[in-house]
């Protein structure tokens, strides 16, 4: 017999794994996502489980395809790692792109 995963927890950790990674608390994802901070915790505790269209506002707001939460990674470090070299480069992006908006002002 297979081993059943729970999509729902899957899904959860995941929510909270990408937040993480870009350092944002539950209150700025539930701002970017229009919801409430309430929600996004039952989301995150699994007691909960979104609409398409709140998973669709949820992987736009955190900029990832939205299978990416329900993808079940073999290593939890892993998956951990890629989240957070994601968030990296869209920090590095953002500053690079503020630099260079900055530096056009100056000239």
């Amino acid at each position: 017999m297979v081993n059943q995963v729970n999509i729902g927890d899957v899904f959860s950790i995941n929510l909270k794994k990408f937040r993480l990674a870009r350092r944002w608390s539950q209150a700025e994802l539930a701002i970017k996502t229009d919801v409430s901070t309430h929600y996004i915790g039952f989301l995150e505790n699994a007691t909960r489980f979104p609409s398409f269209d709140m998973i669709q506002r949820l992987a736009s707001a955190l900029d990832i395809d939205p299978t990416e939460l329900f993808r079940k990674e073999i290593n939890p470090e892993e998956s951990m790692k890629n989240a957070q070299k994601i968030a990296y480069n869209d920090v590095n992006k953002a500053l690079t792109d503020f630099i260079s908006t900055k530096l056009q002002e100056l000239s």
